[in-house]
Order: structure tokens, then sequence, then C-alpha cells
């Protein structure tokens, strides 16, 4: 095609060509007619009694091009509009009701007359406090601000008669052991309470998660169970938390079980060195409140010692079917346990771990657990949370990595249950 000739168009198809077509502007092209510029009417002079100060009251030439080009679409003419309020007289007084004031003696709890909703005066105006402190916010803020500045959580929770020494055990894998101790552990002893945290588990994920040292050469559980070291000469305290110290566990607790074999009473190794304690069973104000011992995931030597040694169990479930699975098996453990090592040993407190509140199966698991276990069930589970998992690559629990997280007030208040369940046990049994 040559530069200078014309693409052939069809004119009425939408296209502009060279001969007209009376639907041109049914197809989107402007015709001659609209794409002329129109015209506006001259402006008539402004009379002499509206020249008055465009500060006060602006005349009726004086209207914005929009107001104009939108009178003549509608048909009708600026200068024909009356104005409504003559400019020399004063404007009438305004029929609305003003608004009433907010009574300092009120509550608060009623909305401003006229409105449906309690705006910021009706808060400023409350005699009462208008913080509240059982929100889950005004929690998080709380526990937050707290952390940070290194003080108590409030009150002090109330103190067990006598150390509480509990083995949270669970054959299963994965089910959140070694995390329901830390941070059970931390949130105990953030609010004023003594605790010992045993670490049982030769991986050690503990020591790592409560910031400890637990390299090969470190005194550690291996020490106090195969050579009989004393737990004050292994124990060491938590740099981020004051009151809760830690018994470390290293790589050579792997080979325990082995040299634990040939020793007489093995099975009571670890019972003996925890009542060895002078601050375990004291009456002293330095006593330890609660020992927890962290288990391997497994029904082996070990976690048998732990077993003798607690006088409780604490077994974190996940909220799956396997977890349901093992559950019986650890029953039948304890059971024997319970007949021929320790009859004391009872299994006192349930928590359910990983719950996710938005699937059926963790709300079937939760009711099957329990309608079987009742109040030894905590009513607070643990959510699944990416917090959780990720404090411990910090070499901190969830309480310290970010206070205000959903698992770390979900732990918080496992940790409140618990200590006041157990408090309300003792009290009962005095009484």
């Amino acid at each position: 095609m040559r530069s200078n000739e014309r693409p052939a168009v069809v004119a009425g198809l939408g296209w502009p060509g060279d001969g007209e077509s009376p639907d041109l502007h049914r197809l989107g092209w402007p015709t001659r007619e609209s794409a002329r510029p129109t015209r506006e009417a001259p402006r008539e002079p402004a009379s002499t009694t509206q020249q008055v100060s465009r500060e006060t009251v602006p005349t009726e030439d004086e209207v914005s091009r929009e107001t104009e080009h939108l009178e003549r679409g509608n048909g009708t003419n600026s200068a024909t509009v009356k104005k409504e309020t003559p400019v020399n007289t004063p404007a009438a007084p305004s029929t609305v009701p003003e608004q009433e004031h907010p009574d300092p003696a009120r509550s608060g709890s009623e909305p401003t007359p006229g409105t449906s909703f309690r705006t910021a005066g009706d808060l400023a105006a409350m005699s009462v406090n208008a913080l509240d402190e059982s929100t889950p916010l005004a929690r998080s803020v709380e526990h937050s601000l707290l952390v940070r500045e290194g003080r108590r959580m409030g009150e002090p929770l109330p103190r067990p008669a006598r150390t509480r020494v509990m083995v949270v055990a669970n054959q299963k894998g994965g089910v959140g052991k070694t995390t329901t101790t830390v941070n059970l552990a931390a949130a105990l002893a953030q609010h004023g309470l003594r605790v010992l945290v045993i670490d049982l588990d030769p991986q050690g994920n503990a020591s790592t998660a409560l910031s400890i040292a637990h390299h090969r050469g470190t005194p550690s559980t291996y020490d106090a169970l195969v050579d009989g070291t004393p737990l004050t000469d292994v124990m060491q305290a938590s740099p981020e938390i004051g009151g809760l110290f830690v018994v470390p566990a290293t790589i050579d607790l792997a080979g325990a079980e082995i040299e634990l074999v040939s020793l007489v009473a093995r099975e009571g190794r670890l019972r003996k060195a925890i009542h060895a304690h002078p601050q375990v069973f004291g009456n002293d104000e330095d006593r330890l409140d609660y020992v927890l011992i962290d288990c391997p995931p497994s029904l082996g030597l070990l976690t048998l010692n732990a077993l003798v040694a607690g006088d409780e169990m604490l077994i974190p479930i996940q909220a799956e079917y396997y977890a349901l699975e093992g559950l019986g098996q650890l029953l039948d453990t304890v059971e024997m346990v319970k007949a021929h090592l320790n009859p004391t040993l009872t299994v006192s407190t349930i928590v359910l771990t990983m719950y996710d509140a938005r699937t059926r199966l963790s709300a079937g698991v939760a009711d099957e657990v329990r309608t079987h276990f009742g109040g030894q069930v905590l009513s607070t589970a643990i959510p699944r949370s990416v917090r959780i998992s990720e404090a411990p690559s910090y070499g901190q629990t969830v309480m310290t990595y970010d206070p205000g997280s959903p698992g770390a007030l979900s732990y918080l208040e496992a940790a409140r249950e618990m200590a006041l369940k157990a408090s309300g046990l003792n009290q009962g049994a005095s009484a």
C-alpha cells in the first residue's frame, strides 16, 4: 500500500469515513455537530444592589462553571434562580435541636441522644474506668509492656503447698512436649513462682529455647543420672527470666540408657537426685514451686526415670487422631509404673496443643478428650502459631519473643489455670 493512499473504511460501522452516516453517534464516534464547540451566552451585568463583598454573600452571576453547566443541562438559567435568603436579612435560626452535652455524672453506658453509638465525648465524661482489662487486646498490651520492662505479671500466682514435680511426657513425637514445658515454665516464672526445668531429651531443645548452653562437656542431666552429680552443680539460671532454672541436656545423654542398664536401681536415679536437692520440698522462701521434666519421645529408660521421679503427669495432646491413638499406650505404661514403681503418680493435667478452631477435626478431638478425661483437661487450648515456632530460633520462649501473640497469651492462661487449679485442690484437701 502506498503511503499517500488512505485505507478504505466503511461509514456507519464505527469508523469516521468520507461520508456521514446517521448512525455514527450510536457507535461511539461524535458527529460534526456534536464536536463543534458551544458558545456560551453573554453574561448579564450584575445589578448595583448585588455589588456586595464576595466575603459575605456571592452574587447570582458569580456561580461556579460546574453549577452553570448543570443548570443549563437541566434547562434552567442561573439568572432565574431566586435566592431564598436576602442579603440584608439575617439567616433564620436553625430548627435542628442542639446536641446535648454529655453529663459528667453519666456512666457512659448509654449513647448520646440522637446517636446509636457512644462518642468520644461520652467516653471522656465517663466516671468509671473505660479500660477493660479482660479484653484480649488489653491483656496483650499489658503482657508485652510488662515483659519488656522486666516486671512481674501483676499479682503472683499462689504457691503450692509443696513442690510439684510434673512429668511432661508423650511417646508420640511432635505433639509439643518441649514447647509446652518451656513456655509453661516461663509463664509460671513471670508470675513470681520459682521453676526448675530438667531437660531429659538428648536433643536438648528445651535448653536451646531457654538460651542455656548445652554443648558437649557442659554439666548436664547425664552427669546427674550416670555419675550421681548433685543437681545444684549442673543447674543454670535462665538469662531471660528471673526465678527460672534449667538442668541442660547434652548429646551424651543419648548413650545414658545403655550405661544405666548395668547400674543398681537404674529407674530411680532421677528421683533420688531430685529429692536430694535442698530447694525441693523445702519450707523457706527459696523453695522451688515447680519442677518440670521434659521427656524424649519414647518410653525408654529415660522416660521411665521421669515417671518414677514425678508425682504428676502433664500430657500434651495434639488435636489430631494419631495423638489419641498413642495416648492409650501411654496410659497403659503409666498404670504399670503406678503398680510397680511409683504408686503416687497421677495424670493431673492434659493440654491440647496445635489446636485449629477452623477445622472439625480439632473440635472433634477436643470433645473426645474432654469426654474421657473431664476436669483433667485444661479449658485453654494452645492454638497453632508461627510465633511459637519462631521463638526457639532466637533462643527464647514465645513468652519473651512475642508476649502479645495469641500463643503467648494462651500459655499464660494455661499456666494460670494450672496453678489456680492446684491451689483449689490444696484448699479443699486442707478443709
